[in-house]
């Protein structure tokens, strides 16, 4: 293996980038004449279908199971639901922003098969996909692909799982946690094969992007770049708007906040990854926030791991640019289903290498876009692959803002945050009230 090891011991961005532009120049150098390549962009594809649903059944398990319904007192209900509205928003957000942008319109990918694509994604009404999350059969659901079902069993699974594992009877204890044990090896597993998979994906995205370049020419370059402004406008509209909002809404400055924050935002958009920017994270909210411990130590790690707004933007507007890019715009009843699926797995997927361009396919499979071997659908996808790396900077910063905005939300509502720090007078005792209380405390 000393041979490659000048491939698999460099920076697997690096690796990633230069496929992209290698395959975009060698498609636009020698156009059809790269169609060669095309098995090894299969490859890739099937490899990521082959992982979508053990990573939905075993990392959704354990994410559910691994929080403890004693935890899920005031402060744990109040930061699940604030995350859970915000994460709504998001996608929501992202989808303004593609309507309004209209990524990938006007690109011919596989034009011939436009009128194919759009018979496949032909979609059921909002209600019946409501409905339809709860399934009849949850083996069929998983062997024909049905991602709603699937996350909404294993949520429920994983829930059940939590209280058998802290159940007062010793035998459903023992019983729940070897469940959990099983899972938890599953879903390190998964991060194992997830990985060795992405050492792959240089040579996917190569033969991919080639492919698509060899057949639409330097015209793929503008929808890429609209794409990646649309995204990045909605990060920041979300971060003032919606962050900026709720920090007004709860008394808080929100250029104090941002001030304040600064230093881990940086580091979540250089090291995109929001669990190694918790060490970071928790001294800004203890230190500079003046957050009590007892709340930071608890909504912080959990945001790490639910907490995609981020990444829900860029479902949003990466599931538009697909739908332009084939010539098969997304329906209202669709892009509803996209906001359900984005909320629904933002439970355990957060922690997963590789999680926004997985969950990515998730949410295309849903609303009926394949991602096939060699389809359209599947063209698109490797364009939005080769430019994810620059694009997960900056949803995992937006992922980090809005965790320390929730912990902040939260602290403030039960008088647990030191208002010196903020330039107000000391906080008042705590006070008790309702557990859905959410408005901050009058001063």
């Amino acid at each position: 293996m000393k041979l490659l090891d000048w491939y698999f011991k460099s920076n697997l961005l690096v690796r990633i980038l230069l496929g992209l532009v290698l395959g975009a120049v060698c498609g636009l150098a020698f156009g059809p004449a790269m169609a060669w390549v095309t098995p090894f962009g299969e490859i890739f594809i099937r490899l990521l279908k082959m992982i979508v649903m053990p990573v939905i059944i075993f990392t959704l398990t354990v994410g559910a199971a691994s929080v403890h319904p004693a935890q899920l007192g005031r402060v744990g209900v109040k930061a699940l639901m604030i995350y859970l509205v915000t994460t709504g928003f998001a996608v929501g957000f992202g989808l303004i922003c593609g309507n309004i942008f209209q990524p990938g319109k006007g690109m011919t990918i596989a034009a011939t098969a436009a009128e194919g694509v759009k018979a496949d994604v032909a979609t059921p009404s909002l209600i019946d996909t409501l409905i339809n999350v709860v399934p009849v059969n949850p083996f069929g659901a998983i062997t024909d692909g049905n991602v709603l079902p699937v996350i909404f069993c294993c949520l429920l699974f994983g829930i059940g799982l939590a209280y058998a594992r802290n159940n007062e009877d010793e035998k459903v204890q023992e019983s729940g946690e070897t469940v959990f044990r099983f899972f938890n090896g599953g879903a390190e597993i998964m991060y194992m094969v997830v990985h060795w998979i992405l050492q792959y994906a240089p040579i996917g995205v190569f033969a991919l992007i080639a492919d698509v370049f060899g057949k639409q020419g330097a015209e793929a370059f503008g929808p890429l770049g609209w794409t990646t402004l649309a995204i990045y406008l909605a990060f920041v509209g979300h971060m003032l708007v919606v962050y900026g909002g709720l920090l007004l809404i709860y008394g808080l400055s929100p250029l104090a906040f941002f001030s304040k924050a600064k230093e881990a935002i940086v580091t979540a958009f250089v090291t995109r990854s929001s669990g190694g920017t918790l060490p970071v994270s928790m001294e800004t909210a203890g230190q500079k926030m003046g957050i009590s411990q007892g709340v930071y130590s608890f909504s912080l790690p959990l945001g790490a791991t639910i907490n995609m707004d981020g990444t829900a933007i860029y479902q949003g507007v990466c599931a538009i640019f697909v739908g332009f890019a084939i010539g098969a715009p997304l329906t209202f009843a669709q892009q509803m289903t996209i906001i359900a699926t984005s909320l629904l797995a933002s439970i355990g997927t957060a922690g997963v290498p590789g999680a926004g361009a997985i969950m990515l396919m998730m949410v295309l499979e849903s609303v009926g876009l394949k991602v096939e071997p060699g389809s359209p659908v599947a063209m698109a996808y490797a364009m939005i692959f080769g430019i994810d790396a620059l694009l997960d900077m900056g949803r995992t910063a937006c992922n980090v803002t809005g965790d320390l905005t929730v912990t902040c939300l939260v602290a403030k509502s039960e008088n647990q945050m030191d208002m010196s720090k903020w330039g107000d007078a000391p906080p008042p005792s705590p006070s008790k009230g309702s557990v859905l209380d959410m408005s901050p405390e009058n001063p």
